[in-house]
């Protein structure tokens, strides 16, 4: 886990990678917020990244839930707290806050993975259930092709040269991502009532983006926005125009810290 402090400590973010990738794929983001008076929490998930422990493997989703729930306890309590999670983290956001219900003041979510478009195979989706019980971690080939997620070129190359990208997930992860899923709309009347920006890329080719707008509509909270990003591919935030998505989630952020 880091923290980077910013002397104007308007505010702090926690911010929570997506699968099969680590937080310094968001150092533009994190660079920009530090900028701009904000001070940023984030590390790399269970399984993923630095983190120790067997690559893409979890126990169970509560693994995310426990180091995000530590991420945001050493927040300044006495300052605003936003938890922002993309993708896969968006999913272990929503999951944290339906089932612990951490204090913090706002939630921000990008292209959440509240239903995925690239599932296994019928097949081996059958076989998953069996598996998970003999071997949970047998680590199966489920590697991302970065031009599915993102227009930006030079964020293509660094993807492709990065060794810190996972291309293999276990049986258990799989099962337990499955899960997840299916529990945050489940658990949906258990999201605690505080202000959210759900942010989702038009042209996703990771996520249903059907599925982020349904848990949207249905999450029973008062002040709550939903932004679709045109022409944008999944990683919203590593897309040519981040900065407007960035521009647009430092705007909900000022309006909750007046």
């Amino acid at each position: 886990m880091k923290k980077i402090e910013s002397e104007n400590d308007r505010a702090t973010v926690v911010l929570v990678h997506g699968a099969f990738e680590h937080s310094g794929r968001y150092q533009d983001v994190i660079e920009q917020l530090h900028k701009d008076g904000y001070s940023v929490i984030y590390g790399d998930l269970p399984g993923q990244g630095h983190s120790s422990g067997k690559k893409g493997h979890i126990h169970s989703f509560e693994d995310y839930i426990h180091t995000i729930l530590k991420w945001v306890e050493e927040a300044d309590p006495d300052k605003k707290i936003f938890l922002m999670g993309h993708s896969m983290g968006g999913l272990a956001v929503v999951r944290t806050m339906e089932t612990a219900c951490p204090n913090v003041d706002a939630v921000i979510l990008s292209s959440p993975a509240l239903g995925i478009l690239r599932k296994a195979s019928l097949p081996l989706e059958v076989v998953s259930y069996l598996l998970n019980i003999l071997i949970p971690g047998l680590r199966i080939k489920a590697s991302q092709n970065p031009e599915y997620i993102t227009r930006n070129k030079e964020k293509i190359k660094a993807f492709q040269q990065d060794p810190l990208i996972i291309d293999k997930v276990s049986v258990r992860w799989y099962r337990e991502f499955q899960k997840a899923t299916k529990q945050a709309f489940t658990d949906i009347v258990c999201f605690p009532d505080i202000p959210l920006l759900v942010m989702q890329a038009e042209e996703d080719h990771m996520v249903k983006k059907e599925k982020t707008s349904e848990w949207f509509d249905r999450v029973p909270i008062k002040k709550k926005r939903y932004k679709q990003w045109p022409g944008m591919y999944h990683e919203i935030y590593n897309e040519p125009e981040w900065l407007d998505v960035y521009e647009h989630t430092k705007s909900f952020i000022e309006d909750y810290i007046k």
